[in-house]
């Protein structure tokens, strides 16, 4: 299996190098491990060039959706594994991928289970991120459960859905594997094969805290392109009503109105 793992980075000198070792140390090699340096002002690309055998890809800075999927588009492997540049990976993250895909040959794509590192220490992963197999459409509707450093993914088939959206600030990753979930089961290897970092300040989760106008903003996106579901439109009508109560609060009446008049169109 003919596997590439594409690692966007943007200032991450401190981290890029724990991500790297984490790959190479794998039980099986990959096929090539490509870094995106998305336009870093540090020291990103000097450190990964200390690196043996990773090629570096260099753009103007346009976010990680457009680093991944440029990697993803210079890659020649027939799978894709994901990885971001301060995650790390255990060391038989993908021999147990391999495996499981060798033998549930129909499944395009699959994920892991995740270990959370705090400010140096181990957290207990929030219930709400439970991982689940198989048809996960509506598991994904509130959140985000699928880390992208733990997928892997069939080339030909992340290409069918055009990537990444590059419009997306944040939840990226929610908006595609909402749109693939829709379509076909993920496949779940349920050990921690990857280790989350925390509690940096550059964390785009931390720098974005009204992240669920861009989890509305990709619900509304699958109703656009016509996919009608229950559980879509309840999910949507929580996350309008969360929305228009904060505008309220902070006294934001334009934006109050329009969450108001989405409520109303539902």
């Amino acid at each position: 299996m003919k596997i590439s793992v594409v690692i966007p980075a943007y200032n991450r000198a401190a981290t890029i190098g724990r991500a790297i070792a984490s790959v190479s140390k794998q039980t099986v090699a990959p096929h090539e491990i490509i870094v995106v340096d998305d336009g870093s002002n540090d020291a990103t690309a000097e450190v990964v060039k200390t690196y043996d055998g990773v090629l570096l890809l260099r753009q103007n800075h346009q976010g990680v959706s457009a680093a991944r999927n440029n990697g993803a588009m210079m890659s020649e492997g027939e799978w894709i594994a994901f990885l971001d540049s301060d995650d790390a990976w255990m060391p038989d993250k993908l021999e147990k991928q391999i495996r499981f895909h060798e033998t549930h040959p129909e499944l395009p794509i699959s994920y892991t289970d995740e270990r959370w590192i705090r400010n140096g220490k181990e957290v207990p992963v929030a219930a709400k991120f439970a991982k689940y197999e198989g048809d996960i459409f509506e598991r994904c509707l509130d959140d985000c459960i699928v880390a992208p450093s733990s997928v892997m993914v069939k080339k030909v088939f992340f290409d069918r859905f055009g990537g990444f959206d590059e419009s997306f600030e944040v939840c990226e990753d929610y908006e595609l594997w909402l749109r693939m979930a829709h379509e076909t089961p993920f496949g779940l290897i349920g050990e921690k094969l990857i280790v989350k970092y925390g509690g940096h300040a550059d964390q785009l989760s931390r720098r974005y805290r009204a992240m669920d106008r861009w989890r509305v903003r990709a619900l509304e996106k699958l109703r656009e392109n016509g996919i009608e579901n229950a559980a879509l439109t309840e999910m949507l009508r929580q996350k309008y009503r969360r929305l228009l109560d904060g505008a309220r609060r902070s006294g934001r009446e334009e934006a109050a109105m329009h969450y108001a008049m989405r409520l109303n169109e539902l």
